[in-house]
């Protein structure tokens, strides 16, 4: 039987923030819309509200939550060590199997929020490689996905830039892509997006 090859899909963007409520704040006045209601991921001690970007796509403002116990491992995308102001410091790419996750991407551990569930790869020391560059590497289990449930407000992304020194061994890493919305350049380590809605163009 031949080999499947893995695809990746854009699955989602993730703003972080000291507090919850200074990053709903920041997003809300920033895309002129509000969020809704997010909640809790026990295994990390965090929370988050999210914004619909289309049908299968959708950004997320996330925090750690300060009434949960502090988890035995690093949190996710490096927040630990997150400071400064609310800005875009991550992006997702979904897989059917979450063994096609690159290895730099890190352990998977299944996880859950209400009815969702899904297993994501996190690294050992919490954040991402490259820089925090990389993709977190998600994968759904069953029909359950955050984006329909979503009120649509518009809002569409147009560009995700995605900037590092080594561009081109990301590249090569991140060939199963192929989302024309996504260019990944050589430069100093930064995420940039381009949102399109009802204001007009939104850069994060």
């Amino acid at each position: 039987m031949a080999r499947t090859e893995p695809t990746y899909r854009l699955d989602h963007l993730a703003i972080a923030a000291e507090t919850l409520a200074e990053g709903v704040a920041w997003a809300e006045a920033r895309l002129g819309c509000a969020l809704a209601g997010g909640g809790a991921h026990a295994a990390m001690g965090t929370h988050n509200r999210l914004l619909s970007l289309g049908p299968d796509l959708y950004l997320e403002v996330i925090a750690i939550d300060p009434e949960a116990p502090r988890p035995p491992h690093p949190r996710w995308f490096g927040l630990d060590r997150f400071t400064g102001p609310p800005r875009l410091h991550a992006w997702v790419v979904a897989v059917d199997d979450i063994a096609h996750a690159p290895a730099a991407a890190g352990r998977p551990l299944a996880l859950a929020r209400g009815d969702l569930r899904w297993q994501m790869a996190v690294p050992e020391a919490g954040a991402l490689p490259f820089d925090g560059v990389h993709p977190a590497v998600i994968a759904w289990e069953g029909a359950g996905h955050p984006a329909p449930r979503l009120p649509d407000q518009g809002l569409r992304l147009t560009s995700l830039t995605v900037s590092h020194p080594e561009a081109a061994t990301l590249r090569t890493t991140l060939a199963p892509l192929g989302d024309p919305r996504v260019t990944l350049t050589t430069g100093a380590s930064g995420l940039s997006a381009r949102l399109s809605g009802p204001r007009g163009e939104i850069l994060l």
